[in-house]
């Protein structure tokens, strides 16, 4: 397993902004949370083994150089916008004749 080029943390702040912030290393990020365990469960093999941290929810995949970490507020309320967004559906005629 290649190991992901950078983590990004994504916290919201004090006037409601998401903040995110990279790292290069998950050593930096053990600075600030604490590690509870290890992904071994993600239907997505590249995040298995990554760091589980207290606090965080995550790991989840962003994009193929990037594994993303969201404070839980952050993960509710994008999930929440995620749900609510509808999208239009095309309808299928068949061509008669």
């Amino acid at each position: 397993m290649a190991a992901p080029k950078m983590f990004r943390i994504v916290t919201r702040g004090k006037n409601g902004e998401l903040r995110s912030r990279d790292y290069k290393h998950e050593e930096a990020i053990l600075k600030m949370h604490t590690q509870i365990g290890i992904d071994d469960c993600s239907t997505d093999l590249s995040l298995r083994g990554l760091p589980v941290f207290r606090g965080l929810i995550g790991p989840m995949p962003e994009s193929k150089d990037v594994v993303r970490y969201e404070a839980p507020e952050v993960f509710e309320s994008l999930t929440k916008e995620w749900s609510t967004t509808s999208t239009k559906r095309k309808s299928r005629r068949r061509a008669q004749g």
